[in-house]
């Protein structure tokens, strides 16, 4: 309930203390309050100032989001460009062995990374390795690498820094590896899961946050190559 005793002005200017921030907000009041000062023949105090602060502050609020939104698309743009380079060069071998030479000579200048193992699940004990990207494994191993589980569902695409599986996956290259992507690849039906696994020696080149879209494109493209040599 109101004070009776007081005036319009008073409640005007107890209001404004209380909520100054709604003036400097509101750009009508703000365009009313200097121009009275124009009119006034006292000296006031000037409000142009606090009104540019604020358009400033709202400008380069405006400009920092612009950037941001720009840098992203670009980030976008190039890994786009990055991937359709890479699936295109891994359609490009007519064979098997010349599709391991582009999984490690070509896709980690490509992509940006350091480097590259082609995982396979084999129920063979010694394995003679046909290529040196290729990682042998036993199988339900490939799971675990991933999820760090035999029983947790396996995700299409894996970011995150090295952990304990990282020897496993890349063997003599692991003191390379900082951070990984494992991107799981389905080879058909009645053949043993597959895991393309990228390592960077950058610990930021992947994390839990990124998105793994273009990755997941990449890794159903390379199924498809890796289906036409299996059979």
């Amino acid at each position: 309930m109101q004070n009776p005793d007081l005036t319009a002005a008073d409640t005007l200017k107890a209001a404004i203390l209380e909520h100054p921030e709604a003036v400097l907000a509101d750009a009508d009041v703000l365009r009313a309050l200097i121009g009275a000062q124009d009119k006034a023949d006292r000296n006031v105090v000037d409000l142009r100032a606090r009104f540019l602060a604020e358009l400033e502050g709202q400008l380069g609020a405006l400009e920092s989001t612009h950037r941001t939104v720009v840098a992203a698309a670009y980030e976008n743009l190039s890994g786009t460009n990055q991937v359709q380079r890479a699936v295109l060069t891994l359609l490009e071998p007519d064979s098997f062995a010349g599709l391991l030479d582009a999984l490690q000579r070509d896709l980690p200048p490509i992509l940006g990374i350091d480097v590259v193992r082609l995982c396979l699940e084999s129920g063979a004990q010694d394995v003679d390795l046909p290529h040196p990207v290729i990682t042998p494994m036993k199988p339900g191993t490939i799971r675990v690498a991933a999820t760090g589980s035999p029983t947790t569902p396996q995700r299409a695409v894996v970011l995150r820094g090295a952990g304990p599986h990282t020897a496993r996956l890349f063997t003599g290259a692991a003191g390379r590896v900082k951070s990984e992507a494992l991107l799981a690849l389905d080879l058909g039906a009645g053949r043993l899961p597959a895991l393309l696994a990228l390592g960077a020696k950058d610990p930021a080149h992947f994390s839990p946050d990124q998105g793994g879209d273009l990755l997941n494109f990449l890794a159903r493209a390379l199924e498809r190559v890796l289906r036409r040599w299996l059979t």
